[in-house]
Formats: structure tokens, sequence, C-alpha cells
């Protein structure tokens, strides 16, 4: 009886040892997997862009009279952008805030027969810009938006007259101040860049150009101007931290 005892108490013993060994021989539990950053367009942004852009309609005001028409300027610029988002919480909608600035060669060349020599006439916008606020709605990586405010540009006339006896330039130099309203579609395609492409219309008001010359009052010169332009910015606080999932 005591053998049986014994032997029955010797098996307990090693069944318990056993079980000991099988619990520490478990396998940790599975780390936790990452998931995607989730795309945050909240904070400051920088950027560069560039496009193309064409007047639909000149102004020109000799001696109190307007003349309105077509008008052909067109070329490229290129410039960079800067701005604010802020997106709240829970809410696909963006308010923001942008400025851009570009060098422009937007211009048009005429040439013609005057009584005092051929006369060539140069309209050119050297450079332009926009302070806009804008409202987009977002769909994870992508934004759509709509934006509009105040728009500049600085613009050069120049006239060139080959005479018989000598050729004589004259050129001038105004700063024009109006409004602009467009849109455009933005995308995330990494943690921090996005590429976007937006179109603008801008009414650059008008300004006047040789006063207290042989005309009076001077030449008022005003345009409108179309733009279309790409893009691609760097987002500061673009994207959130790693959220792990089990």
């Amino acid at each position: 009886m005591k053998k049986f005892l014994l032997a029955s108490i010797a098996l307990m013993a090693m069944s318990v040892a056993a079980s000991a060994a099988d619990l520490a021989r478990k396998a940790p539990p599975p780390a936790p997997v990452p998931m995607a950053p989730i795309s945050s367009w909240d904070g400051f942004y920088i950027g560069a862009m560039g496009g193309y852009g064409w007047s639909d309609r000149a102004s020109v005001t000799v001696g109190g009279v307007t003349f309105t028409g077509p008008g052909d300027l067109q070329g490229g610029f290129v410039g960079g952008t800067g701005g604010y988002n802020f997106a709240p919480m829970g809410s696909s909608f963006l308010l923001g805030i942008e400025v851009d600035g570009a060098w422009a060669n937007i211009n048009r060349s005429a040439t013609g027969a005057s009584a005092f020599g051929t006369l060539a006439l140069t309209d050119k916008i050297d450079a332009m810009g926009s302070v806009t606020g804008r409202l987009g709605w977002t769909f994870g990586p992508g934004l759509l938006y709509a934006k509009g405010g105040w728009a500049w540009a600085d613009q050069t006339l120049s006239a060139t007259l080959a005479g018989p006896l000598a050729v004589t330039t004259a050129s001038q130099s105004n700063f024009h101040s109006g409004w602009t309203v467009g849109g455009g579609f933005e995308y995330l395609f990494t943690p921090n860049w996005s590429g976007k492409i937006e179109y603008m219309y801008a009414d650059l008001g008008s300004t006047t150009f040789g006063s207290g010359t042989l005309v009076a009052g001077g030449v008022g010169v005003g345009h409108t101007l179309n733009t279309i332009k790409g893009g691609i910015n760097y987002h500061f606080n673009w994207g959130s931290p790693v959220v792990a999932r089990y």
C-alpha cells in the first residue's frame, strides 16, 4: 500500500512539473500590428507652383473714353506658395488661408507704322500673386476646394519708336490691385507631400500709364487674367502618429 501511495505521489509531481514546463514554453502574445497613418490636413505648409496664364479681356481708357475687347496676353509663370489649414475634428470640411507669388512672363507685343516711324509696343505682366481664403471638402488623401480673395500684378508697358533719325524708347511699370476666385484639387501622395492642380480667374482692375504726356490724363489699362497652375506642397503637420492594432 505504501508503495502504491508513493508511486501515485511521484506521478502527480511529474504531471505538475510537466505542466509548469509547458507554461514556461508558451509563446508570448503577438506584437501589435501598426496601422497606416491617418491623414490630417491641419497645420502650415509651403510649396512651389507654376503654370500658364492668359488675358481674356483688356480695357484701355483714353481721354475719358474706355475701349474694351479681347486681350491676348499669354505666357508662363513660376513661384511659391504658403498657407495654413484647419480641419475640425470629425469633420470633412477644411478652412484655410493661402498666400502665393510668382515671377511672370505673360505678354503681348505689336508693331505698326506711325507718322513718326515704326512703333513697337509691349504689354507685359512681370509678377503677380494673391492672398485668399480656402474652403474645402476632404476625403482621405483627397481635397476639393474653392478659394477667393485679393489679387495683385505688376504690369510694364514699353514703347519703342524707330524714326528716320533716332530710336526712342520709353517704359513704365504700374501696380494692379483686384480680386480673384477659383478652385482646385489636391492629393496626398506621401505622409508629408501633396500635389495640386488649380484654376483661378482674376480681375486686376485698371491703372494709368503716361500721365502728363501727350495724352491728357494718360492711358488707363486694365486686364482680367485666367491661370491654370500645378504645384507641390510640403505639410509640416501632415499625418498622425502610428496607431497600434491588436
